[in-house]
């Protein structure tokens, strides 16, 4: 729980608020198998108000949201997935390319909601503070938006799947946006078919998580 502070006092997280957050982030996982239940747009928005809340270079809020609704903008989309899985396909030899035949990478036909997540990369906003040395940082906001999405749908149920195999230029050209905006991520919103706290790829053989020593170090 969280127990209440006077107000302008930070928060303090007890230990059992502690624990179900890393219980959260356990069970964040990338789904491709959902259920075709419509997600209620209160669900929906909800998610969004949360995922807005992310802090962002120089208060930005660079994302820029669109959801994917008509049939001919999916049918775009699904059709640059396929040709990329294919041509993804053609990258690995023998047994590896036989796993990834196997592999399901994404829920496109199955999500009820898509969401395409764009970087608007001058967005006045900001007024260009703490970008201007790098201004990678605001795509690096846009993905940050994105993890307090992923986390806040899970918290509510709701399964989240990131499609990167696709052709930035084709979702650009299927849902009409500005052409400077930066494609960062293509998501998939629905209930899971099932439910894991390990990653699919690891269980499907693909690659297993490894310690974080391997990644950390000292200078």
């Amino acid at each position: 729980m969280t127990v209440t502070a006077p107000a302008g006092a930070p928060p303090r997280f007890e230990a059992r608020f502690r624990a179900e957050f890393e219980t959260l982030l356990r069970w964040r996982r990338d789904v491709r198998r959902f259920r075709r239940d419509p997600l209620d747009a209160g669900l929906v928005a909800e998610i969004l108000r949360l995922a807005d809340l992310s802090p962002s270079v120089g208060n930005s809020q660079p994302w820029r949201l669109v959801l994917v609704e008509s049939a001919p903008a999916r049918a775009v989309v699904e059709a640059s997935f396929e040709a990329e899985n294919t041509r993804a396909a053609g990258a690995y030899a023998e047994d590896r390319a036989a796993l990834y035949a196997r592999l399901k990478l994404a829920g496109l036909r199955e999500a009820p909601v898509h969401l395409a997540v764009f970087c608007d990369p001058d967005p006045v906003q900001g007024q260009g503070l703490g970008r201007a040395t790098m201004p990678a940082t605001l795509a690096h906001s846009v993905a940050g938006m994105v993890q307090a999405l992923w986390l806040a749908a899970r918290m509510l149920g709701v399964g989240v799947g990131w499609v990167s195999i696709l052709d930035p230029q084709a979702v650009h050209r299927a849902l009409d946006v500005p052409p400077n905006w930066e494609l960062v991520a293509y998501l998939c919103l629905g209930y899971p078919v099932e439910e894991h706290v390990d990653p699919e790829l690891e269980r499907e053989g693909w690659q297993a998580r490894t310690p974080l020593s391997e990644r950390l170090f000292i200078r």
